[in-house]
């Protein structure tokens, strides 16, 4: 076993082998579900990061994962463990960040879940994930479980909320922190802190004994109980007794739009984390009213361009197809931004950026990209604050997924004229295009 890369060894406790769970894999999630029918409360495991350069399998095949999940629903509850982008590294902490959001977007939806009863369950790196979480604190977030975190961000690396800063401040939010007493030096120090701010809000297991990542290194009795008790302690905050729902209650609403504001920090960036940290363990012609304006963007993130078979023609080929005749009936793509376009013309943020994917991507006339809802809310937000969400739509082409508008923005103060181009998939608007 000491020959094995410290991510492969196995979990502490033996739960992979026992009572049947059924695994299913769903994109970058995995979800572990107990027997039964009944709607339960679910847990979101979600790894940190980075990972050494030769990693040998992605975290939600790491043994300590999958034993965290199999006993998750061995305890009555769904379990999901999703890979995300900061594996690669803490300039991907952005991106990974949409990619959990989404996840739990997706494990909400679940037919098995009750997407009121959530616990979101941070190891390590993603320990820079939670303070959003612990700022925006959703209605449906039962408590948030950290261990082994990173809390500090390194230099060099984009701030999210620092969760030191926001410890305490949804006293209903039940917080666990697993911390280790032979924690490395850059991580122990920040770790002091958020339990200094925390005080009575945070529920707190140590582990004297227990090293970074001491549920899959030390096999001890220690960190056997560590586990186990912290398993109990998200149990316990799903709320009722996981199971106890009707056979039939199986229908769900979606997903609620997550609110999340970035925070500045109220103090300098620490400075103790020196380099990149690894983890060698771890269509009509029709008139319409309003529609959002293309702003200036700053440092926007590149995303991957729509598939070929989703590109719309040139700009000549869609001014021309705008003046041409088609069926009366709305698509329900076009109903999609015409609920945007309401929310925009009421000046209402939260039900503008709710008709979003939370990995949107908004392309911008002069070439620039940015992809995220996090991003489209530090992009709009000042237009809402200041009144000045006006554009006109003079004309709107309707094809499949897409809506094609010939817009006139007026928040500039200057009338500037722009073809408009959305795409809509599952009922939300995936990708934005601004041409001029």
């Amino acid at each position: 076993m000491t020959d094995l890369p410290g991510y492969l060894r196995p979990f502490v406790l033996g739960v992979l082998d026992g009572p049947e769970v059924r695994v299913d894999r769903l994109g970058e999630i995995d979800f572990y579900r107990p027997v039964g029918s009944a709607r339960t409360g679910a847990i979101l495991f979600v790894h940190g990061g980075p990972a050494p350069a030769d990693l040998q399998a992605t975290p939600r095949d790491w043994p300590v994962y999958k034993g965290y999940a199999t006993a998750a629903a061995r305890r009555g509850a769904v379990a999901a463990v999703v890979d995300h982008s900061l594996i690669r590294g803490l300039d991907q902490l952005s991106s990974a960040a949409d990619e959990v959001e989404a996840a739990i977007g997706v494990l909400r939806s679940d037919p098995r879940v009750d997407p009121d009863r959530v616990v979101l369950w941070v190891f390590s790196g993603a320990g820079l994930l939670a303070g959003e979480w612990l700022d925006s604190r959703p209605d449906w977030l039962r408590g948030v479980a950290l261990t082994y975190p990173l809390l500090a961000t390194p230099p060099g690396v984009d701030d999210l909320v620092n969760a030191a800063e926001v410890i305490g401040k949804h006293k209903d939010l039940p917080v666990l922190l697993t911390k280790v007493g032979l924690e490395r030096d850059e991580l122990a120090g920040p770790v002091a802190e958020f339990v200094s701010a925390g005080g009575t809000a945070l529920d707190i297991i140590d582990v004297p004994k227990g090293h970074h990542g001491f549920d899959m290194l030390d096999h001890t009795e220690e960190s056997r109980a560590a586990v186990t008790k912290a398993l109990d302690w998200a149990i316990a905050h799903l709320g009722e007794e996981p199971g106890t729902a009707a056979q039939g209650d199986l229908l769900v609403p979606p997903p609620k739009a997550r609110t999340t504001t970035r925070r500045t920090p109220a103090k300098p960036k620490p400075e103790q984390v020196k380099e990149e940290l690894t983890l060698d363990i771890p269509a009509e012609t029709v008139p319409a009213k309003t529609a959002p304006a293309a702003a200036a963007v700053v440092a926007p993130a590149p995303a991957a361009a729509a598939p070929a078979s989703a590109q719309l023609p040139e700009t000549p080929e869609l001014l021309s197809a705008l003046t041409s005749s088609f069926g009366p009936a709305e698509t329900p793509a076009a109903r999609v931004v015409g609920r945007e376009h309401s929310a925009y013309a009421a000046h209402d943020l939260e039900a503008f950026l709710a008709m979003y994917s939370p990995t949107a991507r908004i392309s911008f006339a002069d070439g620039t990209e940015m992809k995220g809802r996090r991003f489209l809310r530090e992009l709009y937000q000042p237009l809402f604050e200041a009144g000045r969400c006006k554009t006109e739509v003079v004309q709107k082409l309707m094809v499949g997924e897409w809506v094609v508008e010939h817009q006139v923005a007026h928040d500039s103060g200057e009338p500037v004229a722009r073809l408009g181009l959305y795409r809509v998939s599952e009922g939300l608007i995936t990708d934005v295009e601004f041409r001029s």
